[in-house]
């Protein structure tokens, strides 16, 4: 059961051009946005389509793969945790992200 705690899996499509950074010793560390879509149906029969975004990050080798072949628009799967951290911006104010910390990638469509 280990295995199942804090892990996500989400199926959508790039919101932006991958954002790329390389460290020292040329670590990589990726950064996306991934929107899903679900619909329901409202209180009147109409057809509503919700849009959630979430907000990717990827290290090593899955940040390579993002970086040669992810592109905006494309639909990707992943698979990794969800996790939390602040920081304190500029101002000084504390602010707060919610990510996902990938694991794994599957290209998905053309």
């Amino acid at each position: 059961m280990n295995a199942m705690k804090n892990k996500v899996q989400l199926i959508g499509h790039v919101g932006q051009e991958p954002e790329i950074k390389t460290f020292d010793g040329g670590k990589k560390l990726a950064n996306i946005t991934i929107a899903t879509n679900d619909y329901y149906i409202n209180d009147k029969g109409d057809k509503v389509e919700q849009t959630e975004w979430h907000k990717v990050t990827a290290w090593g080798k899955v940040a390579e793969i993002i970086e040669k072949y992810v592109t905006k628009g494309k639909e990707i799967a992943i698979e990794g945790k969800l996790t939390h951290r602040s920081y304190d911006d500029k101002d000084g104010n504390k602010r707060y992200i919610t990510e996902v910390v990938v694991n794994d990638i599957l290209l998905m469509g053309k």
